[in-house]
């Protein structure tokens, strides 16, 4: 069993700039967990559409609704269970969570017919552990080194999408589709021992606004049109990657000869041509404070792999789409967290992120429903036309955000310091103090210019054990 750790015992008499020892550790196992259940959800993507055959009764509509239908339960049921983990822990929800999955993935594994996947996707999707995670993320962290925290825990979640689309082709060629779902519930019994053996135990679990869903916070949250607009935009994202999905490992296979054994050799180095291009253009929207225009820009690539999808005759032609969509998928992906940050007030930023997550799997619910209904009524260029009209109200929407602030949020621990302190530190811009749940202290939530921010002197207000 993991030995208790509070956030505050992993400081010094002096507060470090960078991560403890037992916060990496902490968040590199916490960023498994995520990862493996990342990877059993997302393996089938690039394979799932080849099935229909293997399934009676099974339509395009059915198997969209297969695929999908996992964020729905995700979608509904993240949020109640963060605040369940509230009263009884975190580990245990993780626990209970990482099992309903690992039921779900055994069901869908051993199922003969779709609606049998569709009971086990479901299933796997009431597994809804993400909230619970970043809470226990939060408890395991110092309120200085949260984003930092997070950060490891989005990479991992990045990386397991993109190691996904490379393993789902190449696991399937060995073990099949049903494989696929035993090594998913496999993965699940792993998160469970990482859990249990790797992580520590917080000392204490409360409440993190940064972290977690405020009730009385919902209505403000909801109200706010710039976050309105970035929650439908990742539900826009996850709609098109779905509904795409339903048809491109067809595409691949029907109209350009390659066996589902090969798809792999695809997808490895479309993302890696698709990452290189896509970091050139993050520096550019962080160090020139140029978000928007290359947000628009993302939503319009999509737009043209789109079109190049209609319009493709040839196997060259599909690569090219292929890598102009996985490049502003991704940057998007990498991009819409952080504007939710730059958004949302400081003491919000918990129910924001909760928020869009909800919207994220719900978008992919959507996507594999509308987009199946599409396939099966249209057609493959149906599902193409569906996911352009999605897109361009996207990009309606887009175009008439707010230029974003480049403000970062940042959380400090403090004691007998006043609002007037914190803000007279260079590249402090917004600052709220709330008294700490189970410290005699509090909780300064900030709004941070990063480039100018004079961090050395903002430490020095921390509290110091």
């Amino acid at each position: 069993m993991s030995p208790q750790t509070s956030p505050s015992q992993l400081s010094s008499n002096t507060v470090s700039s960078g991560l403890a020892a037992q916060e990496r550790r902490a968040g590199i196992s916490l960023a498994m967990i995520y990862a493996f259940r990342m990877l059993g959800l997302f393996m089938i993507l690039p394979v799932f559409a080849l099935y229909a055959e293997d399934f009676p009764g099974a339509t395009p509509l059915l198997m969209g609704l297969a695929l999908g239908v996992y964020g729905l339960t995700q979608a509904i049921l993240q949020i109640p269970f963060g605040m369940w983990s509230d009263r009884i822990g975190r580990k245990p929800v993780i626990f209970i969570g990482l099992l309903i999955f690992a039921a779900g993935s055994l069901i869908a594994g051993s199922a003969t017919s779709i609606e049998g996947i569709i009971v086990g996707r479901a299933i796997q999707g009431g597994g809804a552990i993400a909230a619970a995670l970043m809470a226990l993320a939060a408890d395991l962290s110092r309120e200085e080194h949260r984003t930092k925290m997070m950060a490891l825990i989005g990479i991992s979640i990045g990386a397991s999408f993109a190691l996904s689309m490379v393993l789902g082709p190449m696991v399937n060629s060995v073990v099949g589709i049903s494989g696929i779902f035993y090594g998913t519930a496999v993965m699940a019994f792993v998160g469970i021992a990482i859990l249990y053996f790797f992580v520590p135990d917080p000392l204490h679990s409360h409440f993190h606004r940064d972290a977690e869903v405020e009730t009385q916070s919902l209505l403000s949250v909801l109200k706010n049109t710039q976050l309105l607009r970035l929650d439908l935009g990742i539900l826009s994202l996850h709609f098109v990657l779905m509904s795409l999905f339903l048809v491109l490992p067809l595409v691949l296979l029907n109209e350009h000869g390659l066996a589902a054994s090969e798809h792999w050799k695809i997808y490895l180095p479309v993302f890696f041509v698709s990452l290189v291009i896509m970091v050139p253009f993050i520096i550019i929207a962080e160090r020139k404070q140029a978000m928007k225009p290359v947000f628009i820009g993302a939503i319009v690539s999509l737009i043209a792999a789109t079109l190049i999808f209609i319009v493709s005759q040839t196997f060259w032609m599909t690569v090219l789409a292929l890598v102009i969509f996985f490049a502003g998928f991704n940057l998007l992906e990498a991009s819409l967290p952080s504007l939710i940050a730059k958004t949302a007030p400081a003491t919000q930023k918990g129910t924001a992120m909760g928020m869009y997550s909800s919207s994220q799997f719900f978008g992919a619910f959507a996507g594999g429903v509308v987009g199946g209904f599409a396939h099966q009524t249209w057609g493959i260029q149906g599902v193409y036309m569906t996911v352009l009209v999605v897109l361009g109200l996207w990009l309606l929407l887009a175009i008439t955000m707010k230029k974003p602030g480049y403000l970062s949020t940042y959380l400090l621990s403090v004691n007998d310091v006043s609002i007037e302190q914190l803000l007279a530190v260079d590249g402090v811009v917004e600052a709220t103090l709330i008294d700490d749940e189970n410290e005699s202290g509090q909780v300064a939530y900030l709004k941070v210019k990063k480039r100018i921010l004079d961090e050395e002197k903002l430490l020095s207000l921390a509290v110091k054990n």
